[in-house]
């Protein structure tokens, strides 16, 4: 057996800090809220209910997740954020009318508590929507030291030995990586500057990385994947993943696409279109957000496949995406997928998928899970890049120049395999041989 690497316990609180309380923050605080009240179950979250295998298949030792790893449990976290409408928790999901207002209801008094703290925010980045709840300064660095200030005031009011910060906001505009994102004395300066390469994303990142809060990016924004965030993330020791979570039509994409790599079937062409409504769905109408969440959709099926590995099979993929703003059907997104495959001898084959899922429902636990596991993270002294965290985003962050992994499979065997690693296990590769000699 490897070395167990040291991790600090998990004492005390948990500061849960969220930029962006909308529909997937406002889910998953209220169902962290009823899972501690017995009011219902952690289904599709990997720390609470998700096992992990050690050693030989012959041991049974399978235990929980959560009693193998230390993790914070649901007991010790406080929960905080930032948004430019002034809802309150509560307000927020009955606004979003994910979960049934019975349920709801019997959570009113937690919820409620939950105000959404001054957001910084820039109509050139987030262009659909406006809120009045938004944070003044001369320049971004004062927005920076303003949102520094929150993130300090919240733990000691909220009683927080710890803290990790997630962004839930809406997708921002695409753009690329700039001057001023180099270096942090570039981007520091920037911020003096009011730079308008620099994002509300980024001014936030920025913020939790100098105050040593790890930070997840649950959008496609470019915000901790520029130079500067990286060296800032090194130099201060600090934890950081995304981007963009792995939800409806993209997860089956993960799920079929190695499929089809690993039977040699090829690819003509996949044509992907979705109908969804709440804040997101407008945010996404217009271009240069939709052109943010294209580039992470777009992206998934070229890594998978290997084109330029398997020519005969894919290398002239057809791929395509759409996405439609449908204010009826709000959170309950369809997204509907016809897939042209082809098999021996080349003889055509057709798939279709309709996926009537619940974004926020299938967001929520992704969200618990990865703050809990980007804590795991920082107690046991891992900095930078979290690529084993993979497995809940569609565009993974990797060291530069290294190709993202997106198959779903390979992404869970790295996450176990990490938790393995981190607690001294032999890491397993599913070779058993040895149950045959």
């Amino acid at each position: 057996m490897a070395k167990e690497v040291s991790i600090a316990p998990a004492h005390g609180k948990l500061g849960i800090l969220i930029p962006g309380m909308g529909a997937v923050t406002s889910t998953f605080i209220a169902g962290v809220e009823a899972v501690k009240r017995g009011l219902g179950a952690p289904i599709g979250s990997l720390t609470q209910l998700g096992t992990i295998r050690l050693g030989k298949r012959t041991e049974g030792r399978t235990p929980k997740i959560k009693e193998f790893v230390p993790l914070t449990s649901l007991e010790c976290l406080a929960f905080g954020g930032w948004d430019i409408y002034e809802d309150n928790a509560y307000e927020a999901a009955t606004r979003a009318k994910v979960l049934e207002q019975t349920l709801l209801d019997q959570l009113k008094e937690p919820l409620s508590a939950i105000r959404p703290m001054k957001a910084v925010f820039d109509h050139d980045y987030v262009r659909k929507i406006d809120g009045p709840n938004v944070k003044q300064g001369s320049n971004k660095m004062e927005l920076a030291e303003a949102v520094m200030q929150d993130i300090r005031d919240f733990a000691q009011k909220n009683g927080c030995n710890r803290l990790v910060m997630i962004w839930c906001g809406s997708t921002e505009v695409f753009h690329k990586s700039a001057a001023v994102h180099q270096s942090v004395e570039a981007f520091e300066e920037g911020l003096r500057r009011s730079d308008p390469e620099i994002s509300p994303s980024q001014i936030y990142a920025y913020a939790a990385l100098k105050l040593r809060v790890p930070f997840a990016n649950g959008a496609p924004n470019l915000t901790t994947d520029i130079p500067a965030m990286l060296e800032l993330a090194r130099r201060n020791e600090v934890a950081i993943c995304g981007k963009d979570f792995k939800t409806g039509q993209t997860y089956m994409k993960t799920l079929l696409a190695p499929g089809f790599k690993a039977r040699m079937l090829g690819v003509q062409g996949w044509f992907s279109t979705n109908i969804l409504g709440n804040r997101d769905g407008e945010v996404l109408e217009d271009p240069g957000s939709f052109k943010t969440k294209e580039e992470t959709k777009l992206s998934v099926l070229q890594q998978i496949l290997q084109p330029e590995l398997y020519p005969e099979l894919y290398k002239d993929l057809y791929h395509a995406v759409r996405i439609n703003y449908y204010p009826p059907r709000g959170d309950a997104k369809e997204g509907w997928d016809n897939i042209d495959i082809f098999g021996w001898l080349g003889y055509p084959m057709q798939i279709k998928i309709d996926f009537l899922c619940r974004d926020s429902i299938l967001a929520a636990p992704l969200v618990l899970d990865l703050v809990l596991f980007l804590d795991l993270a920082q107690r046991a002294g891992m900095k930078g890049i979290q690529e084993w965290l993979s497995f809940y985003f569609k565009g993974p962050m990797t060291a530069p120049g290294l190709y993202p992994e997106h198959d779903i499979f390979i992404q869970l065997m790295k996450l176990k395999n990490t938790l393995r690693w981190m607690k001294g296990e032999d890491l397993i590769t599913h070779l058993g041989l040895e149950y045959y000699d």
